[in-house]
């Protein structure tokens, strides 16, 4: 029997959460159920709907309430050092490793640990938490010992599991070992009225703290809000609330001010499956653009190759590659090269372009330099190229070179070690 209506209240207002809808309540019910237990908890539910609170809740209400409670957002720690940070490593295992380290594994023995965006965490750390899941047991990095730790994980994710464990993004076997107890947390848009609600908490919330008056919202300016999707949700809706506080003069809001602060809907919802963030980084303006530059070097390189070509034969061949090769010279018509008479020379007689060929093989072709480089390293070398250059423009600060590059920390730092840039 899931908690009483009584129960559910005194919970929101210890959590200030706000809201009546069903959803929700069966959301924090589930929760209350499952916090005497030790059972592994997966919540799932759109960016910024309140997941994290959900853990705090089942913390809070277990028996490891006086133990250790600690957040780890697992998109935010870089593949190369996420096994580090989990688990500890030894001293020397590693560059940088100048001294043994416990991880948050071995740190909260006891406590409760929330791992969020757990669909963004690599699948060789994914095998080392399943270790610990189904036998509270793990090895340090660069360890062959064997530690025992007793912590309750709580995971969360705001992308589709089930989908990234059919595309080979997540190990089936965690899949179904956090999925013990599922709980959901509805996006705003779902919530109805609570949006209302919702708007009035925050505006009264900083009110209080920019010592104004608080806004309020007319009745087609309510309706408008209503309606709108929120991809952000409840964050979102605070950012929007806050902005309208500092900015407008007038404290009720009409549906036209409102307007001028949302944003322009994406029809997109979320979960997302893991594989649609990947396609955007597939087709970047960056990658675009050594599309682009590859593109014209191999231009540039069957340039080179047909006026050597020209240059190792006479001109009488050499204007039968013109003819052949329209796509190059494209203002070069067959017709536009004449002979000279008495010279043994040819005139190439365009709109554009008039110059003079000799009938005779040409000396000297060493210096015309044709590249054969692999032309499927051409990417990788440009791209190495580019990260070198934000790495020297920010002084090494690789958040700042990712930032100018349009790329996560956690893909600067994978492509550092491809590319063995650390030295």
């Amino acid at each position: 029997m899931l908690a009483s209506e009584q129960e559910i209240l005194q919970i929101k207002q210890r959590f200030g959460i706000i809201g009546n809808a069903p959803a929700l309540n069966h959301a924090i019910a589930v929760a209350i159920q499952v916090a005497p237990t030790d059972m592994t908890v997966l919540i799932t539910g759109e960016s910024g709907s309140g997941k994290e609170s959900f853990s705090k809740i089942i913390h809070s209400l277990s028996a490891r309430k006086h133990g250790k409670f600690i957040a780890i957002n697992c998109g935010a720690i870089p593949e190369g050092t996420i096994d580090s940070e989990l688990f500890g490593h030894e001293k020397g295992s590693f560059t940088g490793a100048h001294e043994a380290r416990k991880g948050y594994f071995e740190e909260n023995d006891g406590g409760t640990i929330f791992l969020d965006e757990i669909g963004e965490m690599p699948l060789s750390t994914q095998a080392r938490l399943l270790r610990v899941l189904e036998n509270k047991e793990f090895i340090r990095v660069g360890s062959s010992k064997v530690q025992k730790t007793d912590v309750r994980v709580i995971a969360a994710t705001n992308v589709n599991l089930y989908d990234a464990v059919s595309k080979g993004r997540f190990r089936e076997d965690l899949y179904y070992r956090l999925n013990t107890v599922p709980i959901f947390v509805p996006p705003l848009r779902e919530r109805g009225s609570d949006i209302e609600l919702l708007f009035r908490k925050f505006a009264s919330d900083f009110a209080d703290k920019y010592k104004t008056q608080p806004i309020k919202l007319t009745e087609e300016a309510k309706a408008l809000l209503l309606k709108f999707r929120f991809p952000g949700n409840i964050r979102q809706l605070k950012n929007i609330t806050e902005q309208i506080s500092i900015l407008e003069t007038d404290r009720t809001i009409t549906a036209e001010q409102l307007a001028k602060y949302l944003p322009k809907e994406n029809t997109s919802s979320l979960p997302l499956p893991i594989m649609e963030r990947n396609k955007s980084e597939d087709f970047s303006e960056r990658e675009l653009l050594y599309k682009i530059l590859f593109d014209m070097k191999k231009d540039m390189n069957e340039l080179k190759k047909l006026v050597l070509e020209l240059l190792q034969n006479d001109t009488l061949h050499g204007m039968q590659v013109l003819s052949q090769h329209k796509e190059l010279f494209h203002n070069i018509q067959p017709e536009d090269i004449k002979p000279v008479p008495g010279n043994n020379t040819y005139l190439v007689d365009t709109q554009k372009n008039s110059f003079i060929i000799e009938n005779k093989p040409m000396p000297d072709v060493q210096d015309i330099e044709v590249e054969t480089e692999e032309e499927s390293l051409s990417l990788n070398e440009k791209e190495k190229e580019m990260i070198i250059k934000a790495l020297k423009k920010n002084n090494n600060k690789r958040k700042y070179a990712a930032q100018d590059l349009g790329i996560s920390e956690r893909t600067l730092y994978r492509k550092i070690k491809e590319y063995n840039l650390n030295n």
